[in-house]
């Protein structure tokens, strides 16, 4: 019996019959549709090449614009973002969420200085021994910066050529990714036109962006749709095939809002390096209401009140966060592990989304 691999194996064959055509119509559909007032196109920058990457990884174009520019402004080089504080990136980064990549790009700037002089290296290959930065994202910015011949294959790139080639590999499993990188392969443009290189990566992420969509591709519009085998057959959008998902979990926390007596402060303490909001500062965070109250103060306890619980919404999981408040002496909290932060200082500091919200979109109800 085959394995699933070499049962496979033609879509390379197939992908290497169709390149031509494929990514000459690519490039010429992405001159004139492709998107291009995005701020990190147009440029061959890999610092903000790299910055833009990471920060879409799994988060929409329409969130990161904000984020991107406010990086810029305080970090404009890498050897910038290197030299800043931690707690300065996680306040810059709080927000975007999944923030591993906020820590792995701070670690990735001071890896690029300490390793590479300030300059990112110029291959996929040596992109790829820093910190946060996959084989794909290697491969987009040596693509997009240096011209390097490589592919790229994010979710949208998956879907796009998954459809092109009928691929019906089970993209769950690591072989059959693995085949579909060597299909794409396949496809590049020929070796030496870095110009076609840089615009048939960046085709790919629009075509996936704007017209293979997940669920009503627009197979009218595609400049390949007479070479889309997903098409002939009749129903694109059954691709690509992918099993395993992770399934939705849910968690209960109580945070503890403690607010000093006199109104200025409130008790944050900053997360571990792994778990929930790790490496964040926070409210201190409880699994109960019976642990969160048996650390107080007994003096304490009576006073502790008790505010409307509130969804917030993670990729894989739904946080039903319990807020429950206090005024307390500026001493009652030296158990605990901790510090008082004024409000004016909760700008610097990197806090997980609801937390920040809990703290300043609503202070007359949850603080007053």
């Amino acid at each position: 019996m085959r394995s699933a691999a070499t049962d496979a194996a033609p879509v390379v064959r197939q992908a290497r019959q169709c390149a031509d055509a494929f990514w000459l119509r690519l490039v010429t559909w992405q001159k004139t549709h492709g998107r291009s007032s995005l701020p990190w196109q147009n440029t061959r920058d890999p610092y903000r090449v790299w910055l833009s990457e990471i920060m879409l990884q799994q988060t929409q174009v329409s969130t990161v614009l904000g984020y991107y520019e406010r990086f810029l402004t305080r970090c404009p080089t890498v050897a910038d973002l290197a030299a800043a504080p931690e707690d300065e990136v996680m306040a810059l980064w709080s927000g975007l969420g999944y923030y591993s990549r906020a820590r792995n790009l701070h670690r990735c700037a001071q890896d690029v200085v300490a390793r590479f002089g300030g300059s990112f290296p110029y291959s996929a290959e040596l992109l790829q021994t820093l910190p946060g930065i996959g084989r794909s994202t290697a491969s987009a910015i040596a693509a997009f910066c240096f011209g390097e011949r490589v592919s790229i294959m994010d979710g949208n790139v998956k879907r796009v050529l998954s459809r092109l080639l009928a691929f019906e590999g089970d993209l769950a499993s690591t072989a059959n990714e693995k085949l579909l990188w060597k299909a794409a392969d396949e496809l590049l443009p020929p070796e030496g036109d870095t110009e076609a290189i840089s615009r048939y990566t960046q085709g790919l992420m629009d075509l996936g962006a704007t017209v293979c969509l997940p669920r009503q591709p627009q197979c009218l519009i595609c400049p390949v749709e007479a070479l889309c085998e997903g098409r002939r057959q009749g129903d694109p959008a059954r691709l690509p095939i992918k099993t395993r998902k992770l399934k939705r979990s849910a968690q209960s926390l109580w945070l503890l809002l403690a607010r000093s007596a006199d109104g200025e402060a409130v008790w944050l303490q900053k997360r571990p390096a792994s778990g929930i909001w790790s490496g964040l500062h926070a409210l201190p965070v409880f699994d109960s209401a019976e642990a969160l109250e048996a650390v107080m103060p007994e003096a304490l306890r009576p006073a502790l009140r008790h505010l409307p619980a509130f969804l917030h919404v993670l990729t894989h999981k739904d946080l039903h966060l319990h807020p429950v408040q206090v005024d307390a002496a500026r001493s009652d909290m030296a158990g605990l592990e901790g510090r008082w932060v004024a409000a004016e200082d909760w700008p610097a500091l990197g806090l997980p989304a609801p937390v920040r919200r809990l703290l300043e979109e609503r202070p007359t109800r949850i603080i007053g």
